[in-house]
């Protein structure tokens, strides 16, 4: 009869040994890469050890009483009512106890509030929902959107496609950063409150519309980090990650130069009008006649210059399909006939107008200003395309 109610457990133990080496069973933190992130490491397990030895100690105290002094042995209570040498050591005990603990607690939280003497600051802004970094020093900036395929997140009617390795945790354009340095983050939201937290580097900060929070890190390992946006921030929440790749110094000089040749060309800024005399007529003919030749040289290269058609679809995918592909905060869905059919009786150009300058809940070029007008407008010719 004993072997039958052993046979279950014996059997799970079974399959728990030999399914060991497929797969670690190990819960715990992530592992800490930067001084903050180990300092809160340190910090949580120091304190839980703590945690432990006064359970013992306490409910160790407390067994033993009620054993050895139970009332079937003929125990009887011993009387020290207002004993003060007891009630000066129950309080002085805890008293020291979370002095020993505060100390730790409050040299973490000043070294986790100390951005000061970074090498290099990056604006983080929080859209919904995707993050824009804009490097301070190095006039970097991008937006990152999750990558994860909407096949593999639309369950709907059928299972969806196989997952990837870093499912809903991967992004097209990750935050690099130089191993070694002091990274500044200045985050903020540009509509709701967002949370910018990544695990290992020790870093969890509200983007909150309206001010500038900062918080800092100095990763110590080359790698690729990832976390999530840790506000319930809207509809697509989940789909809201952090990608930080640490490159090596050199290695992430040649980001920077790489994707600084990739920013789109600043516009020139407009001539300024010939200067006119007290009677308001140009006084500076032959300073007219260099402009319009200055002019005139400008078109001829602008009209040299190769006309490239600019990937509504690729704008789409990574701007614009964060919204547009789910219905979000009123954007017409990709597709939707009924939605798109209001919108496109405005006209083409009144589409193009709001999408560049922004409307309703919708920043400017879908809150990626770096945007090349012509990318903005290719986006747009897209999905109305494919509302027809």
């Amino acid at each position: 009869m004993l072997s039958k109610f052993l046979r279950a457990p014996a059997a799970l133990a079974a399959i728990a040994f030999s399914t060991r080496a497929a797969a670690d069973y190990a819960v715990d933190i992530l592992p800490p890469v930067t001084p903050v992130s180990r300092e809160i490491y340190d910090l949580h397990f120091g304190i839980l050890w703590v945690c432990v030895a006064i359970f013992f100690v306490v409910f160790g105290a407390m067994f033993w009483s009620i054993f050895k002094h139970r009332k079937s042995v003929g125990a009887k209570a011993a009387q020290f009512h207002e004993n003060t040498t007891i009630e000066i050591i129950w309080t002085i005990v805890p008293f020291v106890i979370l002095i020993g603990m505060a100390y730790p607690a409050t040299k973490t939280v000043l070294d986790m509030k100390d951005a000061s003497n970074a090498d290099i600051s990056v604006k983080v802004t929080a859209y919904q929902w995707k993050w824009e970094y804009d490097y301070q020093q190095d006039g970097v900036k991008f937006l990152s959107h999750l990558s994860t395929p909407r096949d593999q997140i639309e369950e709907y009617g059928k299972p969806g496609a196989k997952k990837n390795e870093n499912y809903l945790l991967e992004v097209d354009q990750p935050m690099v950063v130089p191993v070694g340095k002091k990274v500044r983050l200045l985050i903020t939201s540009n509509d709701v409150i967002h949370g910018w937290y990544v695990p290992q580097l020790g870093v969890n900060q509200y983007g909150i519309p309206g001010f500038i929070k900062d918080a800092w890190f100095t990763i110590e390992k080359a790698g690729t980090y990832r976390g999530q946006c840790s506000q319930i921030c809207g509809k697509e929440h989940g789909y809201m990650p952090i990608v930080v790749q640490a490159l090596e110094p050199d290695k992430y000089a040649a980001w920077v130069k790489d994707m600084k040749a990739k920013m789109p060309a600043e516009q020139p800024a407009a001539a300024a009008p010939p200067p006119t005399d007290a009677g308001g007529s140009a006084t500076a003919g032959a300073t007219g006649a260099s402009q319009a030749g200055a002019t005139g040289a400008a078109q001829q290269v602008a009209s040299a210059a190769p006309a490239t058609a600019a990937d509504g679809k690729s704008t789409y995918d990574k701007t614009c399909m964060a919204c547009h592909s789910t219905g979000a905060a009123g954007a017409p869905k990709l597709g939707d006939k009924a939605a798109w059919a209001p919108r496109l009786k405005q006209g083409i150009a009144a589409l193009h107008a709001s999408a560049l300058k922004g409307k309703g809940a919708m920043p400017p070029k879908g809150g990626n200003t770096g945007l090349p007008d012509d990318a903005v407008k290719a986006a747009v010719d897209y999905m109305a395309a494919a509302a027809k």
